[in-house]
């Protein structure tokens, strides 16, 4: 089955780190870019991250860059992003997402 599983979600305090993690499964992991995308609460979904098959390259929005790190584990078909100096605007739902496929999602909340 093609899929992509999130986790690692939760609440942290503004300033704390979190660090989620994508599956995937039901395809050649290896041969895709990968992407984070979030959206948060009466917003539009926006891209976060991207990086290649390789891993050799990555790109973020500019609101994250020198907080959120994304890196991936071909071995493990593993996709992850490192979050830390949350701040209460990164408050959304995060999904990992390969060229036209979705994951359900998994929560981030930042609040004191």
């Amino acid at each position: 089955q093609v899929q992509l599983v999130e986790s690692g979600g939760g609440l942290v305090q503004p300033g704390g780190s979190l660090r989620l993690s994508c599956v995937a499964s039901g395809f050649t992991f290896s041969n895709y870019g990968m992407s984070w995308y979030r959206q948060a609460p009466g917003k539009e979904r926006e891209s976060v991250a991207t990086i290649s098959s390789t891993g050799g390259s990555t790109n973020y929005r500019n609101s994250v860059k020198g907080r959120f790190t994304i890196s991936r584990d071909n071995a493990k078909n593993t996709v992850y992003l490192q979050m830390n100096s949350l701040k209460p605007e990164d408050t959304a739902v995060y999904y990992c997402v390969r060229s036209g496929l979705w994951g359900k999602g998994t929560l981030v909340t930042v609040s004191a």
